[in-house]
């Protein structure tokens, strides 16, 4: 799999999300499996350049390569300055936003409210583009199936993207209208690869590895990209690689394992925002990591009172080791070994 020059070391990307993939997020989605990791999304209005949110969003110390930045606007010129202020600041690859269906950001008419005026979304995208062009960096553009039900265009704008110079497009199965609700569909997406040159990357309702292998067959997509399957359960692409390479699940992690990479996870995360807000965004993170343990509700309201990383770190590492000494299995690995007590 590759994006422009940038070879990848499989087919399986994270989801750009606001307030989740961050930097500590990315790393450990990429060392559980992931090839491919988008930052989430930054503004190209300049003047948020140098807030503490943005300079946070545009931080990749220590990330591996290909760095990829995802921005978003209205203005082609504005844009197109976007793309070189990233790029010299270690972008290796310009992600472009025409998919995220959040109010704040469409009522600016960015995001996918891009895809309700074709000629300034291509402006956008050919000013990127060629923004980048002299420094090498190849352009990739995320979309939703269109604004509605009944306007799904996005093939005309894939077709006219690829010939613009975008080296990938990512298509999530579901119009603005519908947000992350319903159901996401896959015809759009299967007609999208089906018309392009370039790889097409698969993105909406990916949550296992038996559905990853279904949207691959269905869509006959060069890529998948995973969203929110990925909060609490990061370890979701080593299973998808694994299940697409040898046909069967990996075992589930072992609860030992799961402490540790949250606890890993959870340091570097109080590294780049601080005890302060640290602790409190951090929350969410250990709530997603604990929703279907056993006591996992009660350990979550207990930990939403705490207000030091010391003890937040104490708290989570606890709770982990009370069930690994008590062999309560993860959900997965119970339901793993309930399929070979099956099938014995």
């Amino acid at each position: 799999m590759h994006i422009g020059a940038h070879a990848l070391p499989n087919n399986l990307f994270v989801a750009p999300m606001a307030g989740v993939t961050d930097r500590p997020f990315r790393q450990l989605c990429r060392r559980l499996g992931a090839g491919h990791a988008v930052s989430e999304m930054i503004s190209a209005r300049p003047e948020l350049r140098d807030s503490l949110k943005t300079s946070r969003r545009a931080n990749h110390d220590g990330e591996s390569a290909p760095i990829t930045v995802q921005i978003a606007g209205t203005d082609a010129p504005m844009m197109a300055e976007a793309a070189r202020y990233n790029i010299d600041r270690g972008a290796q690859i310009i992600d472009i936003n025409m998919g995220c269906p959040a109010k704040k950001v469409c009522n600016r008419w960015a995001g996918s409210a891009l895809m309700r005026d074709m000629p300034l979304a291509l402006d956008i995208i050919e000013a990127v583009v060629q923004a980048s062009a002299p420094y090498g960096v190849p352009v990739t553009l995320k979309m939703r199936s269109g604004w509605c039900a009944s306007e799904r265009n996005a093939l005309p704008i894939a077709r006219a993207a690829q010939d613009a110079g975008i080296a990938m497009v990512v298509v999530h199965g579901r119009t603005r209208e519908q947000g992350y609700g319903g159901m996401a569909e896959y015809d759009t997406v299967a007609a999208v690869k089906a018309a392009l040159r370039i790889p097409v990357v698969a993105n909406g309702d990916i949550d296992s590895a038996h559905k990853a292998r279904e949207v691959l067959l269905h869509t006959g997509c060069d890529a998948l990209m995973i969203g929110r399957a990925a909060m609490g359960r990061p370890w979701i692409f080593r299973d998808i690689a694994h299940f697409l390479q040898h046909g069967a699940l990996p075992p589930a992690p072992a609860t030992r394992e799961v402490r540790a990479w949250l606890l890993e996870h959870l340091l570097d995360h109080y590294a780049l925002y601080g005890e302060g807000i640290g602790v409190r965004t951090a929350r969410k993170h250990i709530g997603w990591a604990v929703r279907a343990l056993p006591g996992g509700e009660a350990f979550r309201a207990a930990m939403n009172t705490l207000d030091s990383a010391d003890a937040q770190l104490r708290a989570v590492g606890t709770f982990f080791a009370q069930l690994a000494e008590h062999h309560i299995l993860l959900p997965e690995a119970a339901a793993n070994d309930a399929r070979l007590a099956q099938s014995a």
